[in-house]
């Protein structure tokens, strides 16, 4: 079974919260479904279920939903 690409997610400032991630990569559509996916259970990262919607991320965490991984990256700074 071969695994999804990691789809890079700009971040303006890390640490950034899992549950904030959840909505800014798209995996969550709100608030209330990224803590519904974190109870049950549905949310790596780094290859660990995470159980904490507060949980900090840092640079180079990829975070896996439902088969899709997406990882938190540094944004760079407009000219």
């Amino acid at each position: 079974m071969s695994r999804s690409p990691i789809q890079d997610v700009p971040v303006a400032e890390l640490p950034i919260r899992l549950g904030q991630f959840l909505k800014l990569a798209g995996v969550a559509e709100h608030g209330a479904h990224a803590r519904e996916l974190v109870e049950i259970e549905q949310v790596q990262v780094n290859g660990q279920i995470e159980a904490r919607r507060g949980a900090q991320l840092h640079p180079g965490d990829v975070v896996t939903v439902a088969g899709q991984r997406v990882r938190a990256v540094e944004s760079t700074p407009g000219p």
